[in-house]
């Protein structure tokens, strides 16, 4: 299940801080910018409306984390999750297996980094492309999405993260310009996008 926040603008940080963990507090405050807390307590907001919409659980989730740093909700290891966020939105994938999610803004193409991320066959994809910047953040949050699902995050073997590997669902918003992946893909029917706005927890 994907529970998709695009309305940053809109969410009310100072209303949201009672749902949070003592522990994600702590987290929130490490950011300087007011978009990145504001982001790190939408992460949280929809892990919490899915963890009670899903499993019935109402007490804010604590994280333990494994030996590559994917954090899980001690206590429910059978729970799998991953949070991902953007400047233009937040969200939460959550699974009884193991998942993997990204979600990146729409920018300007830059070949140099596209250079050191993709391999000669999606380069040619990228090149051929009408919208080059596009087809690259498609790609950049497969591999993410590919590279969180086991853990290790982006690692030096970005290049082919993605080589053999397929069900990956990838959704691309043009008019708020931001597109996400996740891995593996839900079965059918496809994960349902929630809405914006703070759940009653």
């Amino acid at each position: 299940m994907i529970y998709l926040n695009d309305d940053i603008a809109g969410f009310d940080l100072q209303a949201a801080l009672p749902m949070l963990s003592a522990q994600r507090l702590e987290q929130l405050q490490k950011f300087k910018h007011e978009l990145g807390r504001k982001t790190c307590a939408m992460a949280y907001v929809l892990l919490r409306q899915g963890l009670e919409q899903e499993y019935g659980l109402l007490e804010p989730p604590v994280f333990n984390y494994n030996e590559h740093g994917k954090p899980y909700i001690a206590g429910h290891p059978d729970i799998h999750f991953n949070l991902s966020h953007c400047r233009a939105g937040v969200i939460c994938a959550l699974s009884n297996r193991p998942v993997g999610i990204d979600i990146e803004s729409v920018r300007e193409y830059n070949d140099s980094l596209a250079r050191y991320t993709m391999n000669e066959r999606e380069l040619q994809l990228i090149n051929a492309s009408e919208h080059p910047d596009l087809t690259f953040i498609r790609l950049w949050t497969m591999k993410e999405a590919v590279l969180k699902w086991d853990g290790s995050g982006i690692t030096n073997n970005i290049k082919d993260a993605l080589e053999g590997v397929t069900g990956i669902e990838t959704k691309v918003n043009e008019k708020k310009g931001y597109v996400y992946s996740v891995y593996p893909s839900a079965p059918p029917p496809m994960a349902i996008e929630k809405g914006a706005g703070i759940p009653s927890l």
